[in-house]
């Protein structure tokens, strides 16, 4: 039970009586009744000092202690630029092996190149990355120049003023002023706003994309300035927090002279990087200066991430290190063996100045490192830089992808991180959001429960069933033309006029996030409406058509409160009335959403409607209400066909009344009434109505409004789509939100009249709370009202006790109107509804005073701010009474279902991570075929460790007794998802098997060390299902199955509380969607629609993972197969370290004969067509199982390259033995054979040829022929004494050349060519039977792949039964049914197609009691296709409900395994 107000207040007072130190307590400033004396702690805290007269000396002291605001992130200066940036390089340990090499060949000892040449790739390398390196730094530094001299207003003490400078002389203390549209240069604590209720509106989308305005108030004390604010009368003292990289918390306090304090919060800090919107000047001291601000703590750089193929490819490259060194070694001891043969030294061998020769030992060390020179290429430095360019090419072809760009946003994909896009192809767990990822995150109010009575709603679901929702501002602007309107007096710049006449302004100026790449041109028209005006406002969100018997009850509301204004005692049949009036208010006050018009969409509406020069008291609309006969106002609500005319209309017309002044208390007005409400969305507001006057009829007063449309139509911009959903519900029963400041809103009622309610309190909604309250005066009761709005699960829990109410009869109703609620939340829950609880509570002015007073105690604090508030929002948040209930529907996104259907043929295990309440979840999941109607389902609910292991040792022994145990992997290399085998026993296909799973069993799984049972349960399932979930919980389940089962992970999601799990997973996802642009820029890609992913992965990320992967398997044969040549020749040289090859042919051979085919094969080569791919999903497997790069086809390709080795060394050297040719010419057609015999190889790999490819290959094979003639031509002298002059003009003239060029290549390649001829002979793998049906004509390839997919589906067998089996659980007495498949008879089947369309009954079924028995259950247990039906589970000895559909109410203390 929680506590009440008055028990917490004197809780607390014990605290602060019994802890309270002598010093000045930052927990409880208010409460000290002494003065202290200032004792700050700069190391605990940042104390600020304002630049004025007064405090000129302390400013001068501290905020030299704090930097300054010039920022700088560039990585280098100009002295610092070329040692720092090679000392950055040769951190790469490729690198430093190569300067190894470099310094080796200096050593005259060593020397086997000359040593310019061996320093020519080192130095070309490290040249080009910095070159690179180098102007991404210039760039940087040019943009912090820019930044740095951006002006801004600066308070000058010496001269009195506000004097413009630099950004970058901005200091802790000063203040500045800003204008309208400037962006803030620093961290400021907000002092004065030229609004009138002390608010700034903030643009945050530098920060975190989004586009919504925020509202930023000035600190309390501070609002009610009515002239320019003055620095010098600022005799404050500001103490807060250090600098941190939170960007939604902030605390801190301000003390007065007096050494009172007043708390400060976020909601009061302007952050560096956001624009000022909708106010014309905002002052503020600043807090936080240059890399000390939020925005720049939050800036850590772009993360880097290794692929699952660099990771591989690290490890093959000590395997080469490990072939050198034998290569070496084998040299040494060659040496070494070859010098001993000599009776005397030979005359090669070369003694030193003394006369000395070399030991043998010594000798044979020194031609292990010469060795290391010689065939340091086995190491393929050239391979990193190919990589890179490679990927580029593959970004660049991802990015241009029409197929994966939405017009509807104008954005394509995004490539945020270029260095993992192969990991898209290796894929074996997917983690998504719901809201927002799967659905479309446009909430559109679907029902609602008041007191217990539901209101289905169902003109409004018919007019959701329209397949194709038309373009919302083209709609809205259509209708608008189509209406005739009056003439308007004024015309202001506020719109545009066109070819189609003037339409409203849009939102213009505000700041997107800037998206990398194009974007592309639109057709005419279409370009100037592809955005909403305002966000979460399209026509679906908008337009709610009124539900005809709430319509009704409405009127009896609209009669309370004439009751109310009026002063006589409502009567007892109004007593639903005012509860309906209540729920609506709840939905039109509780929020943050923010009033604009459809011409000034920027501009807050902070006004009520003018009243003008209105003559009529409010007596004279009570009159006419007297006057207005009953009848006449059932006709006018029971109207359900839709018309120009709503409640408003057929309640009041624009009676002119008195100003505002005869009212005692301000608060009741009149203003102009909707057109708003019941069905059109272009609605306006109405102004003067002639000849309405006292004595209209009943027919002038409902006519009235039609003659005149005077005022704009309302504009909503809300923080959230649900906010949004519910005002413009409540405005479709006229109860509309007309203004809103910090201190106020303006609510106008269905008959027209303007209630101000004053805003006490407002207690924003938080993740851990889950709910949202206002506290606000009632401007006709003069009551202090708590209205919440929160989850059901939370909200439920805070009821007042129907236990303790004195008389019966009201505990009965209570307890009836919860269980009817409950009822209704399970019901929309199973529609796939999001739902909201409504409740109110009705505060003394003395509860609220104590409250209030611990409320700014808590504001006020330093240490433990976040919980003192928590605490205090308990206090209040509880007895609640309970409205009602809204329902929410959130639609599922085009191509869902088949995204989801085709990424599980790929092998993908998708899991599905969402906050929503498990009955939402559960449905929206079977609406997306994530689980299927023959699934196997298992439920757990539990917040016992115990419980949760008996569950699921219970359940993994239950899946084993239908798919065995799992099978071992047996590949060599990669991690592929397990496969179960069959029981012998079982002759029917075992069924599969999804897990539904909430919070608190995750809390109990992590907690009681279950993550290995845990993660065994969900290897057997397809599906995986976890309902309210924290952000920290999606995060670590992430990390479970990453690191655990060490699997390729991809996460999904388009909020703030996704980007721990982006984060998390091997490659994050975000969508730029309804929620602003946080995930976007912390995710490794950005897309538009989760179908997307579709394409993404199946196509490019096949594509991606296919060429890398055989590129860099081609890299590492090419390099050892030509090292190979070299070490071949040290057998008959005397391993003397010499080689048969000129060095220039050896440098350009890796530099630009072989280094173009294997780039254009990375980017563009493709081993199966688009089409085949989407139609195959299955096809995606080969690259979850690392089948084209992996231990067996680096060994095989290392076999292969030896094995050519010595076949384009033997045949040129058997061709030549006994001849007198000189070493060059004996090296030229090794050089040659090998050049073919590695391009052929190339060729050999492409699966697809274009005129690049043949042009490639020809070019690189032409170039070496032009290169080496040239060279030999002009290089007469170039490596004396040896000289390859003319070599190859001679080589050219020989036949043998030719026979040998022609005869060794064949030879060579033709193991390769007969294992491929085999491959695709008698080859079971699926990518060779689609590169076969790719080749195939269009028809036939069709037949084909219709073919392979009929063969795929598993075939059902009817009438085979698997046992029946009994579960218990012996810690929770719990009892648990298994099915067994039996036929339907046709209630059951009426009753599957109920669970199949949940929303076609009516709601009145749902209401009564369930028409099926306890037999009838029992009997349905034992399903044809294993359904899972939810049911709530009840203890031993007592009865089941009888309510298969009842998930459970929101106690969630009983655990569930449901089969």
């Amino acid at each position: 039970m929680a506590l009440s107000v008055d028990s917490s207040w004197h809780r607390w007072q014990r605290r602060v009586r019994d802890g309270c130190p002598q010093s000045p307590s930052e927990a409880t400033p208010l409460l000290l009744a002494e003065k202290e004396t200032r004792n700050y702690n700069p190391a605990q805290q940042r104390v600020v000092f304002p630049n004025n007269h007064a405090f000129h000396q302390d400013w001068a002291k501290f905020s030299r202690r704090y930097s300054s605001n010039r920022i700088c992130t560039t990585k280098y200066t100009l002295f610092t630029f070329l040692p720092q940036n090679l000392l950055e390089q040769f951190h790469r340990w490729a690198n430093l092996y190569f300067l190894f090499l470099v310094i080796l060949n200096w050593m005259p000892t060593l020397e086997v190149f000359h040593r310019e040449i061996t320093m020519l790739p080192l130095a070309i390398v490290l040249f080009i990355i910095m070159v690179k390196d180098g102007l991404e730094d210039f760039r940087r530094y040019r943009f912090d120049r820019q930044i740095n001299c951006s002006n801004i207003q600066i308070y000058e003490r010496k001269e009195q003023s506000y004097v413009q400078k630099c950004w970058k002389d901005v200091r802790v203390g000063d203040f500045i002023q800003m204008q309208c549209n400037e962006i803030i240069p620093a961290d400021i604590l907000l002092l004065f706003s030229s609004d009138p209720s002390g608010v700034c509106h903030l643009e945050t989308a530098n920060l975190d994309g989004e586009t919504n305005l925020k509202q930023r108030r000035v600190v309390k004390g501070f609002s009610q300035q009515e002239v320019q604010f003055q620095p010098e009368h600022f005799h404050n003292t500001i103490v807060c927090e250090k600098p941190n990289n939170h960007l939604n918390k902030f605390k801190g306090y301000m003390e007065h002279p007096d050494q009172t304090r007043t708390g400060f919060g976020s909601e009061s800090l302007l952050l560096r990087g956001c624009t000022i919107r909708n106010t014309e000047v905002a002052v503020g001291i600043v807090i936080y200066t240059g890399h000390e601000t939020k925005a720049m703590l939050n800036n850590s750089g772009p993360r880097y991430k290794r692929s699952q193929i660099e990771r591989r490819m690290n490890r093959d490259i000590f395997s080469c290190i490990g072939i050198l060194f034998l290569m070496c070694l084998i040299g040494a001891v060659g040496h070494g063996l070859w010098n001993g043969t000599f009776t005397e030294h030979p005359p090669f061998d070369v003694p030193d100045a003394k006369g000395n020769y070399l030991p043998l030992a010594l000798g044979g060390f020194y031609m292990f490192l010469t060795m290391i020179i010689l065939l340091q290429i086995l190491i393929p430095i050239s391979l990193y830089v190919s990589i890179e360019l490679v990927k580029l090419g593959q970004v660049f072809f991802l990015h241009n992808d029409l197929d994966l760009y939405d017009e509807e946003t104008d954005l394509p994909i995004q490539c945020r991180a270029l260095n993992i896009t192969e990991d898209l192809g290796q894929i074996q767990y997917i983690f998504s959001d719901k809201t927002g990822t799967l659905t479309e995150n446009k909430m559109v109010f679907r029902r609602c429960t008041i007191m217990g009575h539901e209101y289905s709603h169902q003109e409004n679901a018919k007019r959701l069933e329209t397949p194709k929702e038309l373009d919302s501002d083209s709609e809205e602007w259509t209708q608008y033309r189509c209406l005739s309107f009056p003439a308007r007096r004024d015309q202001g710049p506020a719109t545009v006029r066109g070819q189609g006449g003037s339409q409203p302004l849009r939102r213009s100026q505000s700041a997107r996030v800037p998206i990398q790449g194009h974007s592309r041109q639109r057709s005419m028209g279409r370009c100037e409406i592809s955005q909403p005006s305002v966000a979460f406002s399209s026509s679906i969100e908008k337009d709610v058509t009124p539900d005809k018997n709430l319509l009704s009850k409405v009127r009896d509301a609209a009669l309370w409160l004439e009751t109310l204004s009026d002063g006589r005692t409502p009567k007892p049949s109004l007593a639903t009335a005012s509860s309906i009036a209540d729920f609506f208010l709840a939905l039109t006050i509780c929020n943050s959403v923010m009033v604009s018009t459809t011409t000034e969409p920027r501009q807050r509406v902070t006004m009520p409607p003018s009243t003008k020069a209105l003559g009529t008291s409010l007596e004279k609309i009570q009159q006419l209400f007297h006057r207005l006969k009953l009848s006449s106002l059932s006709q006018s609500f029971s109207s359900t066909a839709p018309s120009d005319m709503d409640l408003g209309e057929s309640l009041g017309a624009n009676i002119p009344t008195t100003d505002s002044e005869e009212r005692d208390d301000g608060s009741v007005c009149s203003g102009g009434y909707s057109t708003d409400g019941g069905y059109k969305s272009s609605t306006w507001e109405q102004g003067d109505i002639l000849g309405a006057g006292p004595g209209a009829s009943l027919e002038e007063v409902l006519q009235a409004p039609a003659l005149s449309l005077a005022g704009p139509e309302l504009c909503y911009e809300a923080e959230s789509p649900d906010e949004a959903a519910l005002v413009h519900a409540a405005r479709a029963y006229s109860f509309t939100l007309v203004s809103r400041t910090p201190e106020q809103v303006t609510v106008r009622l269905p008959q027209g009249t303007c209630l101000t309610f004053d805003v006490l309190c407002t207690l924003e909604f938080d993740s851990v709370r889950k709910r949202m309250s206002v506290v606000v005066r009632h401007p006709l009761t003069g009551e202090i009202i708590v209205y919440t709005k929160g989850a059901d699960c939370v909200i439920m829990d805070l009821l007042e006790d129907p236990g303790c109410m004195t008389d019966t009869d009201v505990e009965k109703k209570m307890r009836k109107i919860r269980a009817r609620t409950q009822r209704h939340l399970d019901l929309y829950a199973r529609d796939g509804l999001r739902t909201l609880c409504i409740a109110k509570k009705v505060l003394s002015e003395e509860d609220f005073r104590r409250w209030a007073s611990f409320r700014r105690q808590a504001e006020a604090s330093l240490n433990n701010r976040d919980e003192l508030l928590m605490e205090t929002a308990q206090h209040l948040e509880n007895q609640l009474t309970l409205l009602g209930a809204t329902g929410i529907e959130d639609r599922l996104q085009e191509g869902v279902p088949d995204t989801i259907a085709a990424l599980r043929e790929a092998g993908i295990q998708l899991w599905v991570l969402t906050g929503d309440k498990q009955e939402t979840a559960v449905n929206i999941a079977y609406a997306c075929r994530l689980l299927d109607q023959t699934d196997t389902v298992y439920s757990i609910n539990t917040e016992s460790q115990e419980t949760c292991d008996s569950i699921l040792n219970l359940a993994l022994e239950e899946v084993k007794q239908f798919h065995g145990p799992l099978k071992p992997d047996g590949k060599l290399s990669g991690f592929c998802l397990p496969s179960a085998t069959p029981p012998p026993t079982s002759g029917a296909a075992a069924p599969d098997v999804g897990l539904v799973i909430d919070g608190k069993t995750l809390n109990a799984i992590f907690q009681g060390k279950l993550e290995e049972k845990f993660l065994e349960l969900t290897r057997y399932c397809r599906s995986v299902l976890c309902c309210r979930s924290t952000p920290l919980q999606k995060s670590m389940l992430v990390k479970l199955v990453r690191d655990r089962l060490r699997a390729m992970t991809l996460s999904i999601g388009d909020g703030a509380n996704d980007v721990s799990m982006i984060q998390a997973a091997d490659i994050g996802i975000g969508i730029a969607g309804q929620e602003g642009m946080q995930a976007v820029m912390s995710g490794d890609f950005a897309v538009s629609r989760f179908r997307h992913l579709k394409k993404l992965l199946l196509v490019h990320g096949h594509w991606c993972y296919s060429r890398l992967a055989r590129m860099v398997v081609y890299y590492f044969y090419k390099n050892v197969c030509y090292v190979n040549l070299l070490f071949w020749y040290q057998f008959f040289c005397g391993f003397s370290g010499s080689t048969m090859i000129d060095y220039w042919q050896l440098i350009f051979f890796n530099l630009f004969f072989t280094s173009l085919p294997p780039l254009v094969f990375g980017v563009l080569d493709k081993d199966i067509s688009m089409e085949t791919l989407l139609a195959l999903p299955e096809l995606y497997k080969s690259g979850q199982n690392s089948e084209c790069y992996n231990l067996l086809t680096f060994w095989i390709s290392m076999a292969d390259a030896f094995y050519q080795s010595l076949v384009c060394f033997f045949i040129p050297y058997l061709t030549y033995k006994d001849s007198d040719i000189d070493v060059f010419t004996f090296g030229t057609p090794i050089n040659t054979i090998s050049l073919a015999t590695i391009l052929l190889h190339q060729a050999m790999e492409m699966k697809t040829w274009t005129i690049i490819h043949g042009l490639v290959l020809a070019g690189s094979f032409l170039m070496y022929f032009v290169v080496s003639l040239v060279y030999n031509a002009i290089c007469v002298t170039c490596n004396s004494p040896t000289n390859p002059y003319w070599v190859m003009e001679g080589q050219l003239s020989d036949p043998t050349f030719y026979l040998v060029c022609f005869l060794t290549p064949a030879v060579a390649l033709l193991p390769r060519y007969f294992f491929l001829t085999l491959q695709g002979t008698y080859g079971r793998s699926p990518i060779l039977r689609a590169q076969k049906i790719d080749r195939l004509p269009v028809d036939k390839r069709e037949l084909e792949i219709q073919s392979w997919r009929s063969h795929q589906r598993p075939a059902t067998i009817p009438g085979e039964a698997h046992p029946t089996n009994r579960l218990g659980s012996p810690a929770s007495g719990q009892s648990f049914r298994s099915s067994s498949p039996k036929n339907l008879s046709p209630a059951e089947r009426r009753y599957k197609e109920d669970w199949v369309l949940p929303g076609e009954r009516c709601s009145r079924d749902h209401t009564r009691d369930d028409p099926y028995s306890g037999d009838s259950w029992a009997k349905f247990s034992s399903g044809e296709h294993l359904l899972l039906e939810p049911s709530r589970m009840v203890a031993s000895g007592q009865t089941n409900s009888n309510r298969p559909f009842s998930w459970g109410s929101h106690r969630r203390s009983q655990s569930s395994l449901t089969i």
